[in-house]
C-alpha cells in the first residue's frame, strides 16, 4: 500500500486483506470460518506530526529498472530510496553476495539515501560494472528489497569492413539490399540515406523491411544510383554508424538492345524481349508458414514483403476471425501488421496476402502470445493492533502460470526465523494473534520464464493509546437549518471507540437528531440555534482516553426581502435594479451584479449602490438579464430580473444600414508563427464601424469551415495574427457596427505554416472502469490544426496512485480511449495523456485521477430499525455500510418495502413492492402513503455506480388504525308515506376495526332549504336500516359514514323521497296508463306539426307572415283541427319533426309549467336552433335578431322523465 511520510495514507480498506479481534477459539477455526470473523485494518490519518512520531517499516520508494542500459561514457547512477521510521540504513548484493563499497574508492552511497553513483569519469570503466544489483532497506522493523536491477553498458560498434560489388539487375527483377548492421545495445535504429543525407523515398514498390533491409518489389531506371547507404543510430551513445555506399545499377531494355546490336552483325537478328511482367513472390517471410511468439502487454509486429510486376499489394486477415478494432495499425504500405497491446486472445493465425494482375501468393504466421507475470492481486501494507488477526494475498498470473513464493526481510520464508503468529497457504500468509514482534516486511515473488514480478509489503504491529487530531477548541459556524459537521479525528491502536456530550458536564448525545461518522465526526443533519454550544469529542481505547472540545455557532440565513424587477425603458433612459437584504449581524455580506452571467461592463454609466443598481443613458447593448449575488462567509443568495431596451418614439432620421464588406486583404511580414493583415474599410452606411471580426479557414484540415481568429477596434485596419504549425491558413474582415454585420470580404492568399511539436496535450482526461478489473481511459482528441503536424498520437500513461510505481505507458493512434485490463477492483490512478506527431513530443501533461472499474457492493446495511409515527407513515433507520464494501462511488440507499396483508380482512394480496431512493450516505428515511392497519416488510440496499447490493433481512412492522373511507355505496329503497329503506356496503378501506355507523339526514322544503339534523349510531355488524316516523311526499337528505376507533371516516350523500297519500299515488298511476291521455299526447303532437306545415307552405309561396298568422299558429294546440283522411300530416311527418315533443317533454324540478313568452319566431315548432327551414338562408335573415330562451331557473331533476312526471305538466 501506498505510504506518504512515514505512515500508510490510508492503509487497507479491501475485503482481501482485513481484521478480527482475537477470540479463544481462533487457532481451531477453520479458514471459512476466519475469514468471515475478519474486520478492517487499521486507518492511520494524514497527519504531519503523527506520522512523524509512529513507528514503520521501510518502504522502497525509488529504484532503477530492472534491465538498466547505461551510457559508458556517464557516472552511472544505480536509484534505491526508501522510508521508514526510525530512518532506514541501506546495503547492497552484486551478482548475488554482498557488494562492499567502501573497499571501491570510485562507488559512494548518497548520504541518506541507498542510491550508488559509480564514478566513470574519473577513469573507471562501465564494463568493469556490469552484474545484478539488489538493494536491500533495513531499520528495526524489518527490511524491505528493491528489484534485481542489471547493469549494462551501451554498446555502438562500428561496422565490419567488406568489399560491396556492384550491384546489376535487368529492369523489372526483385533486389533486396542488406544493411546487416552491428549488434549494439539496444539495438540500433536503421534508415537508408544518400551522400546528400536525405532520406530515400519509399513506396509500394520500394520500402525497408523490420530487419534494416532495402526491398525492391521490382526495380525500374530511376533506381540505378551509387549512394544506398544504411545507417545505424545507437539511442544511447548519441552515434551514428554509416555503411559503405552500395551501388545499383538497373539495365534498361533499351540499354541491353543497344549492347547487343554493337556485337552482333547487320544480317543477325537481336533484340531483348520486353520487361514481363510476373505474379507475387513472398522475399519475406520465406515458405508458406512460420511462427511467432510475443508477449501480452507487448506491439505485435508481422511483416510480409513480395516481389512481382505490376507491383502486389498487400491484405492482411486473421484466420476464424477479426482483427481487433482500436488495436490494429499498418505501417510501411501495409507491409507490417502490428496490435498493440497483445493479450493471449490475439494469438492465432494471420495471413498476409501478396495480389496482382497475374495472381496472388500468401504466408501463414502462427502467432502465440505469452505474458510475464502481472498482477491480480499485489500484497498491500497492513496495519495491526496487538492481538488482530489479518492477511497479506499475492496473486499473479502469467502464461505460463508463475511460481508464488515468499521472503520475509528479504530471506527466503522457509529460512526466516519461525514467527507463531504466520501461517504461508500458497499465495497467502494469514496472522493470528499478532505482537509487536510480528512486524516485519514480507516479499512475494511470482516468476515465470518470460519475467519476475517482486512486491513488498509490510505487517506493521502497533500499540497507540488514542490521539485527537482536531485542533483544541476549533470554531464552527454553520446557517440556521442546515447540517452542522463537526471534527474529531483521532488515532489509536487498537481503534478507540468516539462518544460525544454536549457541554462540559452534558450527558452523552445519542438519538435520531445526531448522526455519528466513523472517522468521529458529529453530524447535526439540521442545525437550530438552541444547537449552539460546546461540544466534547472522547476517544478511548484499552491503553487510554483523551478528549477534545469545538464550539458550535448558528447563523441567521441571508434572505433578499426587496428583489430586483423586470424593467422596460427606453433608449437613453435611466434605470434602477433594487436589492436589499437581511442577514446576521455578525456576518458581512457582499453585493455583486452580474449581466447575463458575465461581469458588467467597464462602463461609467452602470452605477452600483450599496443595495442598488443604477444605468445611466440606456442603449441597445444593455438589454439582458442582471442579477445580484449576496455573499457571506457561510451563504450565498441571488436574484435576476430582465432589461428590455425599446425604441425612443419616432423621428426622422438618416437611414442606417450594415457597412459594407472589407476589401483588398493583404498578408505580410510571413514569419512560422505570426503574420501582418491588412485590409481597406467598406462604406460605413452613417452608422460608424465599431470593430472588425478577422475569421480564417484552415484548408489542410477543414476546408470550407471558417473560424473567429480575434477582432480589433474600428479605427484599426492591420493586426498581427498569431499563427499555429502546419495550416494552410485563409483570412477574411467582417465589419460590426450597431445596425450588424457586414458580409464577409474575400478571402485572402494562402499561407502554410510549417510543422512543429504539439503546443498542447488532449483535454477532458478521464480514467473510468466499465468492468470490475478495468480502466477505461478517455480524452478528447486534438481538433485539426492543434496537431501542429502530420502523425499525430498519444501517449498513454498511468500508474497506481499512492503507490511508487513506475509509469506504465503505450503510444496509440489518433483514437480518444485506451482500457486498461486486469486492474483491481476500484482503486484509484494516476493518468496523463501526451501528445506527439512526426515532430515530437507536447508539453509534459498535467496528471488526474481515475477509478478503475466498481463491482457491486458486498454487504447489506445492519441494524435496520423502523419507527411508525402514525398510521400512513413510518421512519426506517439503518447502519451505513462500511465504505470498503461498497466498491465503488456511493450513490446512496434503496428501501424496498410492501404491504404483506391487511389486518382488518387477514386477505393475502399480489406484492407489489415499492422502492424509494436516498442519496448520499443517509442512514434514515421517511416512507409515506402506507396504509393503516396493515402488515409491511421492508429491506434496504446500498447503490453504487455498478448496482445494488444484497438485501438486509426483511423487516416487518405494522401500521395503527386510521379512519375508514366512505361506505361503498348507500341505497334507499321501498319509499312509504312514512319510511324508507337504507342499504349499504362496508368501507371498501376499513383501515380498522369498525365500531358503528353514523347516519344523520334532514328534510328539504320547496325552496331548498335544510331542517334540522337527526343523527343515529349504527353497529358495526348491519348492512340495512328501515327509517320510519317520516314525513309523507317530502325529499331528506342523508350523510352516512364508518367509524374505527381512531374516528370517523368520510361520509356518502344521498337523497330519496317519501310518496304522497295513496290515493293520489294510485291516481296518478291510473291516469298515466290510461289510453286516452297516450291520445291527448298524440293528438297534441300532430297539431304542432300540421302548424309548421302551413308555415312552410305559406313561406315558399312568398307570403309575408303576418303577425295575426303567428297569433293564430300559437293557438291553443288541443284546439287545432287535425287532418282526418288519414291521421298522417303527409311527407313532413318524418322522425325528426317530432324532436321537439320529445324535448318539450321534461319540466323543472320544482314541477310547475312556465307560461311560455309570445315572440315573433317560429322557433318555438322547430327543433330550437334559430329557424334553420330552409338552404337559401332567407328565413334565417328576417329573424335574425331572435335570442334563444334562457334556460328555466331553479334545480333541475337528475332523475328521467316519468309518466307521473308527464302528468304533472298538464296539471
Amino acid at each position: 500500500m501506498k505510504l506518504d511520510l512515514l505512515l500508510p495514507v490510508s492503509y487497507l480498506i479491501q475485503p482481501k486483506i482485513m481484521m478480527r479481534k482475537k477470540s479463544t477459539s481462533a487457532s481451531k477455526a477453520s479458514l471459512v470460518l476466519f475469514l468471515c470473523q475478519m474486520i478492517s485494518a487499521l486507518d492511520v490519518p494524514l497527519d504531519s506530526k503523527l506520522l512523524e512520531e509512529l513507528s514503520q517499516p521501510p518502504t522502497i520508494t525509488q529504484q532503477s529498472p530492472k534491465d538498466y542500459i547505461v551510457d559508458p561514457r556517464e557516472n552511472i547512477v544505480i536509484q534505491c530510496e526508501a522510508k521508514g521510521k526510525p530512518p532506514p540504513s541501506f546495503s547492497w548484493t552484486r551478482n548475488g553476495t554482498h557488494f562492499d563499497i567502501d573497499k571501491d574508492a570510485l562507488v559512494t552511497m548518497k548520504p541518506n539515501s541507498g542510491t550508488l553513483v559509480v564514478n566513470i569519469m574519473n577513469g573507471g570503466k562501465a564494463e568493469a560494472y556490469e552484474g545484478v544489483y539488489q538493494c536491500t532497506a533495513r531499520n528495526e522493523r524489518g527490511a524491505a528489497i528493491s528489484n534485481n536491477i542489471v547493469i549494462r553498458p551501451s554498446r555502438s560498434p562500428l561496422w565490419t569492413k567488406e568489399r560491396l560489388e556492384p550491384n546489376q539487375v535487368r529492369e523489372g527483377d526483385s533486389l533486396v539490399l542488406h544493411c546487416r548492421p552491428p549488434v549494439g545495445l539496444p539495438p540500433p535504429i536503421i534508415f537508408w540515406m544518400d551522400n546528400a543525407f536525405q532520406r530515400l523515398p519509399q513506396s509500394e514498390r520500394v520500402s525497408q523491411g523490420l530487419n534494416g533491409d532495402l526491398y525492391f518489389s521490382n526495380v525500374q531506371p530511376e533506381d540505378t544510383r551509387e549512394d544506398y547507404i544504411c545507417y545505424a543510430r545507437f539511442n544511447h551513445t548519441q552515434t551514428i554508424q554509416q555503411k559503405q555506399p552500395i551501388s545499383v545499377k538497373v539495365l534498361s531494355m533499351d540499354s541491353l538492345n543497344d549492347t547487343i546490336a554493337a556485337n552482333l552483325s547487320d544480317t543477325d537478328i537481336y533484340g531483348a524481349k520486353p520487361v514481363k511482367e510476373r505474379q507475387p513472390i513472398l522475399l519475406t517471410p520465406t515458405g508458406s508458414t512460420s511462427n511467432k511468439v510475443e508477449l501480452r502487454g507487448n506491439v505485435l509486429s508481422l511483416e510480409c514483403i513480395a516481389a512481382g510486376l505490376p507491383t502486389p499489394v498487400i491484405r492482411w486477415i486473421k484466420e476464424g476471425g477479426e482483427l481487433p478494432a482500436n488495436r490494429t495499425f499498418f505501417e510501411n504500405f501495409k507491409k507490417t501488421l502490428k496490435i498493440i497491446d497483445v493479450s493471449e486472445a490475439d494469438s492465432g493465425n494471420y495471413k498476409c496476402i501478396a495480389r496482382n494482375t497475374l495472381g496472388s501468393t500468401h504466408h501463414v504466421i502462427s502467432v502465440t502470445v505469452k505474458a510475464a507475470p502481472y498482477w491480480i492481486t499485489a500484497p498491500r501494507n497492513l496495519v495491526l493492533s496487538p492481538g488482530e488477526d489479518g492477511m497479506l494475498i499475492c496473486r499473479a498470473n502469467g502464461n505460463p502460470k508463475p511460481h508464488i513464493s515468499w521472503l520475509s526481510n528479504g530471506v527466503p520464508i522457509a529460512i526466516a526465523p519461525e514467527d507463531p503468529s504466520r501461517k504461508v497457504d500458497g499465495d497467502t500468509i494469514i496472522f493470528s494473534d499478532v505482537q509487536e514482534r510480528s512486524s516485519a516486511v514480507y516479499q512475494c515473488n511470482a516468476s515465470n520464464e518470460y519475467g519476475y514480478l517482486l512486491a513488498n509489503a509490510f505487517v506493521n504491529v502497533l500499540a497507540e493509546p488514542p490521539r485527537i487530531l482536531t485542533p483544541a477548541n476549533k470554531l464552527y459556524q454553520v446557517i440556521a437549518n442546515n447540517p452542522a459537521l463537526l471534527d474529531c479525528a483521532y488515532f489509536g491502536s487498537p481503534k478507540p471507540e468516539i462518544e460525544w456530550f454536549k457541554g462540559v458536564k452534558g450527558s452523552i448525545l445519542r438519538g435520531s437528531e445526531y448522526v455519528f461518522h466513523e472517522n468521529g465526526t458529529l453530524e447535526i443533519p439540521v442545525a437550530q440555534k438552541d444547537s449552539i454550544g460546546t461540544y466534547t469529542c472522547v476517544a478511548r481505547n484499552e491503553l487510554g482516553k483523551i478528549q477534545n472540545e469545538v464550539q458550535l455557532q448558528v447563523k441567521d440565513p441571508t434572505i433578499i426581502i426587496k428583489q430586483p424587477e423586470y424593467k422596460v425603458i427606453q433608449r437613453a433612459g435611466q434605470v434602477s435594479f433594487e436589492c436589499t437584504i437581511k442577514h446576521d449581524p455578525t456576518l458581512i455580506p457582499t453585493i455583486i451584479w452580474l449581466k447575463d452571467n458575465g461581469e458588467l461592463p467597464d462602463d461609467e454609466r452602470f452605477l452600483v449602490g450599496k443595495d442598488n443598481l443604477t444605468i445611466m443613458n440606456v442603449t441597445d447593448k444593455d438589454d439582458g438579464t442582471y442579477t445580484c449575488i449576496i455573499n457571506t462567509t457561510l451563504d450565498s443568495v441571488s436574484a435576476s430580473a430582465v432589461l428590455t431596451v425599446v425604441a425612443a418614439p419616432p423621428t426622422p432620421a438618416i437611414i442606417y444600414a450594415r457597412p459594407n464588406p472589407p476589401f483588398d486583404l493583404e498578408l505580410t511580414g510571413q514569419l512560422e508563427r505570426s503574420i501582418e493583415l491588412s485590409w481597406i474599410p467598406g462604406d460605413e452606411n452613417n452608422s460608424p464601424i465599431t470593430n472588425f471580426v478577422i475569421e480564417y479557414e484552415d484548408g489542410l484540415h477543414e476546408p470550407g469551415v471558417w473560424h473567429y481568429q480575434t477582432e480589433v477596434p474600428g479605427s484599426q485596419t492591420m493586426v498581427q495574427l498569431k499563427l499555429s504549425p502546419y495550416v494552410n491558413y485563409s483570412f477574411r474582415v467582417i465589419a460590426v457596427n450597431e445596425i450588424g454585420r457586414s458580409q464577409p470580404s474575400e478571402p485572402s492568399e494562402q499561407y502554410l505554416t510549417k510543422a512543429a511539436n504539439p503546443d498542447e496535450n488532449p483535454s477532458n482526461v478521464q480514467g473510468i472502469g466499465s468492468e470490475p478489473d478495468n480502466l477505461v481511459i478517455t480524452w478528447e482528441s486534438l481538433k485539426g490544426f492543434q496537431s501542429n503536424g502530420p502523425g499525430l498520437q498519444y501517449k498513454v500513461s498511468w500508474r497506481q496512485k499512492d503507490f511508487d510505481d513506475e509509469w506504465t505507458s503505450v503510444i496509440v493512434a489518433n483514437v480518444s480511449k485506451y482500457i486498461v485490463s486486469g486492474t483491481p477492483t476500484f482503486v484509484p490512478y494516476e493518468i496523463k495523456v501526451q501528445a506527439l506527431n512526426d515532430l515530437g513530443y507536447a508539453p509534459e501533461p498535467q496528471e488526474v485521477i481515475g477509478h478503475s472499474g466498481e463491482d457491486l457492493p458486498m454487504v447489506a446495511p445492519g441494524n435496520v430499525q423502523v419507527h411508525v409515527l402514525n398510521s400512513t407513515l413510518a421512519k426506517v433507520h439503518w447502519d451505513p455500510v462500511p465504505l470498503k464494501t461498497v466498491r465503488g462511488h456511493l450513490q446512496g440507499y434503496k428501501v424496498y418495502y410492501w404491504k404483506v396483508q391487511s389486518l382488518s380482512r387477514r386477505n393475502r394480496r399480489h406484492v407489489e413492492k415499492k422502492i424509494l431512493t436516498f442519496r448520499g450516505n443517509k442512514t434514515f428515511g421517511m416512507l409515506p402513503g402506507l396504509e393503516p392497519y396493515s402488515s409491511y416488510k421492508l429491506n434496504v440496499r446500498v447503490v453504487n455506480g455498478k448496482g445494488e447490493g444484497p438485501a438486509s433481512p426483511d423487516k416487518e412492522f405494522r401500521t395503527p388504525e386510521g379512519v375508514p373511507s366512505s361506505p361503498s355505496f348507500l341505497k334507499i329503497t321501498d319509499p312509504t308515506l312514512d319510511s324508507l329503506t337504507l342499504e349499504w356496503g362496508s368501507p371498501t378501506h376499513p383501515n380498522g376495526i369498525l365500531t358503528a355507523y353514523i347516519l344523520k339526514f334532514q328534510p328539504i322544503n320547496n325552496t331548498h332549504e335544510l331542517g334540522p339534523l337527526v343523527e343515529i349510531r349504527i353497529p358495526a355488524n348491519e348492512s340495512s336500516l328501515i327509517l320510519k316516523n317520516l314525513n309523507y311526499s317530502t325529499r331528506y337528505k342523508f350523510y352516512f359514514n364508518a367509524q374505527t376507533s381512531v374516528g370517523s371516516g368520510s361520509p356518502i350523500t344521498e337523497e330519496a323521497v317519501t310518496i304522497m297519500d295513496e290515493a293520489m299515488a294510485s291516481r296518478q298511476v291510473d291516469i298515466a296508463t290510461q289510453g286516452w291521455f297516450i291520445g291527448l299526447m298524440c293528438a297534441v303532437a300532430l297539431l304542432i306539426l300540421i302548424l309548421l306545415i302551413v308555415c312552410f307552405i305559406r313561406r315558399n309561396k312568398g307570403g309575408k307572415y303576418p303577425v295575426k298568422e303567428k297569433e293564430d299558429a300559437h293557438a291553443d294546440p288541443e284546439i287545432q283541427p287535425m287532418k282526418e283522411d288519414d291521421g298522417t300530416f303527409g311527407e313532413y311527418s318524418d322522425a325528426e319533426d317530432h324532436k321537439p315533443l320529445k324535448k318539450g317533454s321534461r319540466t323543472p324540478s320544482d314541477r310547475t309549467v312556465k307560461k311560455e313568452d309570445s315572440d315573433d319566431s317560429l322557433v318555438d315548432y322547430g327543433e330550437g336552433v334559430n329557424g334553420q327551414f330552409n338552404e337559401d338562408g332567407s328565413f334565417i335573415g328576417q329573424y335574425s335578431g331572435k335570442k334563444e330562451k334562457e334556460p328555466a331557473e331553479g334545480n333541475e331533476s337528475s332523475e328521467a322523465p316519468s309518466p307521473v312526471n308527464a302528468m304533472n305538466s298538464f296539471v
